[in-house]
């Protein structure tokens, strides 16, 4: 027996995310289904009652099998409603905690507009798994139960509406198959749009200064001929699968009429027992629920399929351990890093950063500082070799420890948050991260914007720490100064990747004194291409082409020409 895909074990669970809402509705489609099979039977009692052969309860059983299929419906309407709402706001924190576990090489394995269209739409169709396949199970009832009742009336009708209802079935067999098919890729294209689109808009200043608007509204939309073709492609199929059914369901009901006609002049069928198989003709040959039913479930598989690829990206393991006393001394042993082609951006590092000091990485463009900023602090992890805090290899923290622990600050930060507060209290316990409603700021937020130089800036916010993020006007250092402010809540390690690059002379300085503290407290890791900064460093880890060529003071390497080299020319003197 095959092993069953992802895509097709997420239906399963989304199914199970339901909950009590899906197997309400299974229960409310069935009691809709057998009131639907069992009303022909009512009516055709009914008619033989009117002509003076019957009970005369059967109208009002034919009434009140009405009054159930009414409510039913509307039951139903209501029970795939909250069913597809529990079921994809489940998929959706399942996907969201799994792309937060991922390192980053992992997530950049797929565009951000391409995880938000999976995240938003993809999960609104998987959600309705549940729907699917219940109402795709109900959908069969009719027809085989029509079957059925047909022969249990005459032997003859059962078997006409058998073999119309087995021709159905080979004229749409290919439907699901192509139009799976169809709908993937209608989905793909949708996502690559996505991701372009997001791509230009975070750019947006950069195409607008370089006046390349129309070409890149062309490069974005370059796949929507194909997203046509897809999407002309699935209403055809389903058109197809339309025009089928509609073509032999009429024909299908006038076999079982004439044969009901028959049997009538023949006397082995009453008038009532005739509607009956007329009403069950036309129920049995109505396949429109059911090619509806298929059509869901397609999308369905579709949307869990897309899921399910992000979702298959092994998450780092995590480790439950806690730090021992100490001040953060950071040891690299033997860290190498591979790109996804195979070539090395760091290649056998060993490094040991003092407890309290500050160490400034500095190397020519692409030596792997980023890289070894990345893996310092579990970004993500080497390929091979470990890296230790106080003595503990880092996959072996809890994360909560290790996020207190460590601090990162980034030339381009991302803010995250609602207001301006929480994005700076973004790493703080939560205590210390809320403030209350009358309050301006908690004295942690405080302090931190205060270490940064960004406490005036936040002052002439419209509402200061309560300014919305999306409303606050923060030039490029400004945002750079809240990044650092968000990163010094780190208790033993500090990592500043290149994180002071939009400061003024003067208000580097100041955030300089911040960062490093008093003596001991804390440790720093600082990516620079200033002179300045690695001048002030305790040590300088030079990187050359993925390996550490030295690690010296600062005024020890600058006697170096290829050291000099390193920094810009005309940025300073040792």
């Amino acid at each position: 027996m095959g092993t069953r895909s992802p895509g097709d074990r997420l239906v399963r669970r989304s199914v199970r995310h339901g909950g009590g809402w899906t197997i309400a509705l299974a229960g409310v489609a069935l009691l809709g289904a057998a009131a639907q099979l069992f009303l022909p039977t009512a009516l055709g009692h009914a008619v033989d009652a009117a002509l003076g052969d019957g009970s005369r309860w059967w109208p009002l059983v034919a009434g009140v099998l009405v009054a159930v299929l009414i409510a039913t419906d509307t039951l139903s309407d209501l029970a795939t409603g909250y069913g597809a709402a529990r079921a994809t706001a489940r998929l959706r924190d399942q996907l969201t905690r799994h792309l937060f576990r991922l390192d980053v090489r992992q997530a950049r394995r797929h565009p951000v507009g391409d995880l938000t269209a999976r995240l938003v739409a993809q999960a609104a169709d998987a959600g309705q798994a549940g729907n699917a396949v219940v109402l795709g199970a109900v959908a069969v009832i009719p027809p085989l139960g029509s079957v059925v009742a047909l022969t249990l009336l005459a032997p003859a009708l059962g078997l006409t509406l058998l073999a119309g209802l087995v021709l159905l079935t080979v004229l749409l067999r290919a439907f699901v198959t192509d139009s799976s098919t169809v709908i993937t890729a209608y989905q793909r294209v949708l996502g690559a749009i996505a991701g372009r689109l997001l791509e230009s808009t975070g750019g947006a200043r950069t195409v607008a200064a370089a006046g390349t608007v129309d070409q890149e509204r062309e490069r974005i939309l370059e796949p929507l001929p194909e997203l046509a073709e897809h999407g002309r492609r699935s209403w055809e199929l389903l058109a197809r699968a339309g025009a089928r059914t509609a073509a032999v369901a009429p024909l299908l009901t006038l076999a079982v009429i004439a044969v009901g006609g028959y049997g009538l002049t023949a006397g082995w069928l009453t008038p009532g027992e005739l509607v009956a198989a007329v009403r069950y003709a036309t129920l049995g040959a109505g396949l429109g629920a059911a090619v509806a039913a298929l059509n869901r479930l397609v999308r369905v598989r579709a949307g869990a399929y897309r899921l399910a690829e992000p979702l298959a990206l092994p998450v780092a393991p995590v480790g439950d351990r806690s730090l021992p006393r100490g001040w953060g001394e950071l040891t690299l042993r033997g860290v190498t890093v591979h790109a996804d082609d195979g070539r090395p951006i760091l290649s056998g590092v060993d490094l040991t950063v003092p407890a309290g000091g500050t160490v400034a990485v500095v190397g020519v463009s692409g030596s792997g500082k980023s890289t070894l900023a990345a893996v310092a602090g579990r970004l993500h992890d080497p390929d091979a070799g470990e890296v230790l805090l106080d003595g503990v290899p880092l996959h072996r923290l809890d994360p909560a420890t290790l996020r207190r622990a460590v601090g990162y600050a980034f030339e381009r930060p991302v803010l995250v948050g609602a207001t301006v507060h929480e994005a700076v209290g973004l790493a703080l316990p939560a205590d210390a991260a809320v403030s209350p409603p009358d309050a301006p700021a908690t004295p942690p937020v405080l302090a931190a914007t205060r270490a940064a130089a960004v406490d005036d800036c936040v002052g002439r916010l419209p509402d200061g720490f309560r300014t919305p993020l999306h409303r606050a006007p923060l030039s490029g250092g400004e945002a750079q100064r809240l990044g650092l402010a968000r990163a010094l809540a780190a208790e033993r390690l500090l990592v500043l990747d290149d994180a002071t690059s939009s400061l003024d002379t003067a208000t580097e300085h100041r955030v300089s004194r911040a960062i490093a503290g008093r003596a001991g407290e804390r440790t720093r890791l600082v990516v620079t291409h200033r002179t300045a900064t690695a001048a002030a460093a305790d040590l300088v880890a030079w990187l050359d082409g993925g390996r550490l060529r030295a690690l010296a003071p600062h005024r020890l390497l600058w006697s170096d020409p290829a050291y000099r080299a390193v920094f810009q020319a005309g940025e300073g003197t040792p």
